[in-house]
């Protein structure tokens, strides 16, 4: 199977992998520039993207803007001319600053996820910043694009469909994560590629469909092109590599775990999410984690009734601190079984 490169927008990537974007500080400047750099996408996750700063505590909503243009710039300077995008959680209390962030600092995509953005044309304005929204059915998909065509009179640049075995948090219901061959999510990814068509003859522009959730192999990457999608988005398996931001200890952790050690838990963000099950979650199980500090991360979040503060858990956890910290992960990361680098990872899962 021959794959073409990824339009999106007036830009190029030459190879269709996305790197999905993860937060806290897993993937950040060093990783989205590696990528792009190599050819694929590369996307930095805005989310509490300043926790390292030295004065995030603080002034946490200043640090992660500063942090999102400096690892912006940072990560085209080491792509070359490669495609760096950013990814922002509508659910980010501070979602809006931070996608005008991204464009400030020249990021070629903005990609959002964790709720509709519905106000995102908006946001980027009359920029060249490519506006992508991540769905995961054809409802969804429908909804704002119909949405964005009647208020904004624009079209999606390109769509990210992520499906229920994806890492992190997710757009499905806990019974439907129960049993997810019921859902027939090929499909699903099927149907929200028809529905696009619609706009792309109205608007006169092809609108490309990234696909992603548990692409662990070249087997799966030819799996979603020969459904129609135009490219893949991986995220899990860029964690274990050199150039990924996280600690050497986080990585470690997904060398060791198994699929019995992945489970879907129970976000403080309001979705479930899936992780790898360590000491911090058997703790948060028995019983709420008091939250001695809140960083106003989430729009909808109550300190005193949340099970844990998950900006805390997630700082942990790319710091190394793996017993006090949430790591994320996709429903694949039991295949992995060694670090490889940016380039080995994205010839291996093309196949070359």
């Amino acid at each position: 199977m021959e794959f073409q490169p990824l339009n999106i927008r007036n830009k190029t990537a030459r190879i269709p992998i996305v790197q999905g974007g993860m937060g806290v500080g897993v993937s950040r400047s060093r990783l989205a520039g590696a990528v792009a750099k190599a050819g694929g996408v590369g996307i930095i996750s805005s989310a509490q993207i300043g926790y390292d700063e030295p004065d995030f505590e603080k002034d946490v909503r200043g640090c992660n803007l500063r942090a999102i243009e400096k690892h912006v710039k940072l990560a085209k300077q080491q792509a070359k001319g490669g495609l760096v995008g950013v990814n922002v959680m509508v659910a980010l209390q501070h979602y809006e600053d931070h996608v005008r962030a991204a464009v400030r600092a020249g990021a070629d995509l903005v990609v959002c996820g964790a709720g509709l953005p519905t106000t995102l044309p908006e946001l980027v304005g009359d920029s060249d910043t490519a506006i992508v929204p991540i769905v995961s059915s054809r409802k969804a998909a429908s909804l704002l694009l119909r949405m964005w065509d009647k208020k904004y009179q624009r079209t999606a640049d390109m769509i990210v469909v992520e499906g229920p075995l994806a890492g992190g948090h997710l757009g499905f219901s806990p019974e439907q994560l129960a049993d997810i061959p019921a859902l027939k999510y090929d499909r699903e990814i099927k149907e929200i590629i028809e529905e696009k068509k619609f706009f792309e003859n109205k608007y006169g522009t092809y609108i490309p469909v990234v696909a992603g959730g548990g692409i662990s192999d070249h087997s799966k990457v030819r799996h979603i092109m020969e459904l129609g999608a135009d490219g893949v988005q991986v995220a899990t398996r860029f964690v274990a590599t050199e150039e990924c931001d996280a600690s050497p200890a986080y990585k470690q952790a997904y060398i060791e775990a198994s699929a019995e050690d992945v489970t879907i838990i129970k976000s403080p963000v309001g979705m479930p999410g899936r992780a790898i099950r360590n000491k911090f979650i058997r703790r948060a199980g028995q019983g709420q984690i008091p939250v001695s500090r809140c960083f106003g991360c989430i729009k909808k979040c109550d300190p005193a009734k949340i099970p844990y503060c998950i900006t805390q858990a997630l700082v942990n956890a790319v710091k190394g601190d793996l017993d006090n910290g949430l790591i994320f992960c996709g429903a694949n990361v039991g295949s992995i079984r060694e670090i490889t680098t940016v380039d080995q990872l994205i010839r291996e899962l093309m196949g070359s």
